[in-house]
C-alpha cells in the first residue's frame, strides 16, 4: 500500500495520529472500533426549538453574539454542522466563529465562519474533504476532533449590518467518563490575511522576467504567513483563498516550514499548486479530494479567484518549541495578490497571542491598485 493510499485509509477510517484520541484513550478507526465498548456519553447541543415546535433556528442581530455550546468537560467535540439564512452579502466573512477551551481568556479558534469551512472568498462552494465539507444546500460541516478537559465554549458574533434571520447548528460531542490523557492537545484554528500581500516590485511583465526569476529567497523573508505558533504541537493543515490583483499565474510561490526556531526551512516546496497537491497551474478545472483540493479554480488574470486546501492528516508536522509556516506570493514574493487563510493545528496550552482580527470592511474581497500587469488604477 503506497503512502498516499495508506494516509487516506487512516484518515477515512479514523486517525491514528497522537493527540486525536477521544474518550477512553483509544485512537481506533471508526470501523475497526465498532465492536468495542465506548466509554463516553454521546451528547448534542443544537438550535432546536425548546418549546417542541418547529422554530429550530436562532436569529443573530447585528453586533450580537450567539453561544453555541457552553458545557463542562471532560469531553470531545467530534462534529459541527451549521447552516445560515441571511440576505446580507458576504455574511460568511462577517460572522466570526470563536472557541475557548478550559476557561481560557483568548480564543483557540478565531476566524470568519466561511473561512473556517474553507470558503475564504465569501461564497458558498460545494466540496468534500476528510475534516471539512460543504454539502447542498449551504450545509457547513467540520469533523475536526476538539477535546477539552474542563469546559468548552463556542460562539458566533454577527459583525455585519443586517440581522441573520436563521442560524441553525448541531454540535455532537462525547462527554467522557474519565479525564482525557494528560498529553491530549487542543485544537486551534487561526485566520490571517494580507490584502494585498505586497510584492517587492511592480516592474515586471511576466513571471519569468529575469528580474524576478533570478531573485533568491532562502529565509522566507516577506512570505505570506499561515501560522506562527509557540509551544508543543503539530500542524494539520490550511485552507487558503486568493484574489488576484495582477495578471498571469499567481502560484509561483514555495511553501516553507520553519520548525523550532530554524533560520532556514527544513521543509521547502516547489510551487503553490505543488503544495496543494495539484500540478501545472491546477489544470483546467476545480477538484476536491480527501486531503487536498482546489474547489475554486480561477483564470490567470486580475480578478482570478482560487480556494485551496491541504490537510496533513497522514503525517502532521510536529514542533516542540515553535512553528512558522507560510508560502511565497509569487516567486521570491514578487506578486501583490490578496491572500487569506485559516491554519489548523493541535498544541498544548497556552497558545501564542493571535494577530488582531481585521475589521469587516478589510475582510471583504476586492481588487487593490498594486501596479504591475492588469492592476486596477484606483
Amino acid at each position: 500500500m503506497n503512502g498516499f493510499v495508506k494516509g487516506m485509509v487512516v484518515a477515512l477510517l479514523g486517525s491514528c495520529v497522537p493527540g486525536f484520541a477521544q474518550c477512553g484513550g483509544t485512537s481506533e478507526g471508526m470501523l475497526s472500533g465498532l465492536a468495542k465498548p465506548h466509554d463516553y456519553i454521546q451528547k448534542r447541543v443544537s438550535s432546536y426549538d425548546r418549546t417542541g415546535a418547529n422554530a429550530d433556528a436562532r436569529p443573530i442581530p447585528p453586533g450580537e453574539t450567539l453561544t453555541l455550546i457552553d458545557d463542562a468537560g471532560p469531553g470531545a467535540i467530534t462534529h459541527v454542522w451549521i447552516t445560515i439564512a441571511s440576505g446580507e452579502t458576504y455574511h460568511l466573512k462577517k460572522l466570526v466563529l470563536r472557541a475557548y477551551w478550559d476557561g481560557e481568556a483568548s480564543p483557540s479558534i478565531e476566524t470568519p465562519v466561511g473561512d473556517f469551512f474553507g470558503l475564504g472568498l465569501g461564497d458558498y462552494v460545494l466540496y468534500q474533504s476528510v475534516p471539512l465539507a460543504v454539502a447542498p444546500e449551504k450545509a457547513l460541516n467540520s469533523f475536526f476532533p476538539m477535546p477539552f478537559q474542563k469546559h468548552a465554549r463556542i460562539t458566533v458574533t454577527n459583525e455585519g449590518s443586517e440581522k441573520v434571520n436563521a442560524f441553525y447548528y448541531n454540535i455532537d460531542y462525547q462527554h467522557c467518563n474519565n479525564l482525557l490523557a494528560q498529553d491530549t492537545m487542543y485544537f486551534h484554528a487561526q485566520y490571517r490575511q494580507a490584502t494585498p500581500a505586497q510584492g517587492w516590485t511592480s516592474e515586471w511583465q511576466n513571471n519569468g522576467d529575469p528580474l524576478v526569476d533570478k531573485k533568491t529567497n532562502l529565509n522566507g523573508e516577506g512570505n505570506y504567513t499561515w501560522l506562527e505558533a509557540t509551544g508543543r504541537g503539530h500542524f494539520v493543515g490550511v485552507t487558503m483563498s486568493v484574489l488576484q490583483n495582477q495578471d498571469a499565474w499567481f502560484g509561483e510561490g514555495d511553501d516553507m516550514f520553519f520548525i523550532d526556531g530554524e533560520q532556514t526551512p527544513s521543509i521547502n516546496g516547489t510551487g503553490t499548486e505543488d503544495y496543494f497537491l495539484g500540478a501545472w497551474d491546477f489544470g483546467d478545472h476545480a477538484f476536491s479530494y480527501g486531503l487536498f483540493g482546489a474547489p475554486v479554480k480561477g483564470i490567470e488574470r486580475a480578478g482570478g479567484r482560487y480556494s485551496l486546501y491541504r490537510f496533513h492528516l497522514d503525517s502532521p508536522i510536529p514542533f516542540t518549541k515553535s512553528l512558522k509556516a507560510g508560502i511565497e506570493h509569487g516567486h521570491a514574493n514578487h506578486r501583490s495578490d490578496n491572500f487569506s487563510s485559516v491554519a489548523y493545528w493541535y498544541q498544548t496550552e497556552p497558545h501564542a497571542k493571535f494577530p488582531l482580527l481585521p475589521p469587516v470592511e478589510q475582510r471583504l474581497p476586492r481588487l487593490y491598485p498594486v501596479g504591475g500587469p492588469g492592476s486596477v488604477t484606483k
